[in-house]
């Protein structure tokens, strides 16, 4: 994010596929704030279990940057968890929620809050992933971030699932997905059939 509002309160989502660096920017703008000296709190889905051992609570990018989180079930939880003078708010994997993920992120923002929502905009079959795409649309900023093509190098927009399994929720990383451009993308092979 380039431009800084001059009034409190916006949302910034980062989105695109697997591996694209996600969660890497939701943490690099997380500790932005910090050394703003601004009271920050970040939040992740339980449902993520890919980091065993995080019993402490962090939200991990793949390339093991890290930053202390708290775990959630909703997003309702989340608001419950929200200090008043919490300036900044990070939600990483906002795939993971339901719509009520982005009435909140309007409350908060609209309370003077910066909200700052990571994850999926795709599913594994290519398909817009809620509540991800609402919030894009309600966003004050929006940064798609792009991986490499595991098969041809071109920048990757899709998440290729490797394994056969027709769970639109299946948690996982490279044994599981695979970042693909459009081209390479095949949601067939996953066993699911075509989008």
């Amino acid at each position: 994010m380039d431009t800084i509002p001059s009034r409190p309160g916006w949302i910034e989502v980062i989105a695109g596929c697997m591996f694209s660096g996600k969660s890497e920017e939701l943490i690099r703008r997380l500790r932005r704030a910090q050394i703003a000296k601004l009271k920050v709190q970040a939040f992740k889905p339980a449902i993520d279990t890919r980091w065993q051992g995080n019993a402490s609570g962090e939200i991990v990018s793949h390339d093991a940057r890290r930053i202390r989180s708290v775990t959630v079930a909703s997003a309702d939880e989340i608001e419950k968890k929200i200090e008043a003078d919490t300036e900044v708010v990070g939600i990483d994997e906002g795939q993971f929620f339901d719509a009520s993920l982005v009435h909140l992120a309007q409350a908060l923002a609209a309370g003077g809050k910066r909200v700052i929502v990571a994850g999926l905009d795709l599913d594994y079959q290519g398909r817009p992933f809620e509540p991800m795409p609402h919030l894009m649309a309600v966003a004050d900023f929006v940064t798609k971030v792009h991986a490499i093509c595991a098969v041809c190098g071109a920048p990757a927009t899709r998440s290729q699932r490797l394994v056969r399994s027709e769970e639109r929720v299946l948690i996982g990383d490279e044994k599981v997905y695979e970042a693909r451009c459009r081209h390479c993308f095949a949601p067939h092979e996953s066993g699911a059939g075509e989008p």
